[in-house]
């Protein structure tokens, strides 16, 4: 009964429509996000935009998108480069963790060649720089 009312054109056609609409859902949490993340907004500022917003929502984007989207693409660039900056002190911090480590091991196998501690030792010294 559903199949007779519903033809290929207008399901295609509602799936672009459904498109459509996350797309605007998608414009508008980007805009919003970016009035309050931005450092060079005052309060009120801040205020007037998103009043514009919510009361003239097509308009407001359209507006926000037109007069502060280069700021847009600063904020999204400078927020990548932080978190490439993050991840690469994250892993330089984890591959310097894990060559102390190593380095204490040397050190032991070091100084039981030299006889200063015994094959006991060493290994409850190493087994304690492994687990932690």
């Amino acid at each position: 009964m559903l199949a007779e009312n519903w033809g290929v054109g207008q399901v295609l056609w509602s799936i672009v429509w459904f498109t459509m609409f996350f797309i605007w859902i998608w414009l508008l949490i980007m805009v919003f996000s970016d009035i309050f993340r931005s450092h060079d907004l005052s309060g009120g500022l801040k205020a007037i935009w998103t009043i514009f917003v919510i009361v003239m929502p097509y308009l407001g984007v359209f507006v926000y998108l037109l007069a502060r989207g280069g700021k847009m693409h600063e904020h999204a660039m400078q927020a990548a480069a932080a978190q490439d900056q993050a991840a690469r002190a994250y892993i330089q911090n984890a591959v310097s963790t894990g060559s102390s480590a190593t380095d204490q091991v040397a050190q032991l196998a070091n100084l039981k060649a030299q006889g200063v501690i015994s094959d006991a030792e060493f290994e409850t010294m190493k087994a304690k720089v492994l687990a932690g």
